[in-house]
């Protein structure tokens, strides 16, 4: 059974979703939210 922990992340005043995977302890990042930072949109 896999346990999922979602937590928003704060860059440069932006809120990134990520979800973090105990089994395989990886955090898992929305590219959606990094290219909106990234290219500096305000609603993506």
């Amino acid at each position: 059974m896999k346990t999922h922990n979602k937590q928003i992340a704060i860059f440069e005043g932006q809120r990134i979703r990520r979800v973090w995977d105990k089994e395989k302890e990886l955090w898992y990042f929305s590219i959606i939210d990094i290219m909106a930072v990234l290219t500096e949109q305000a609603d993506f």
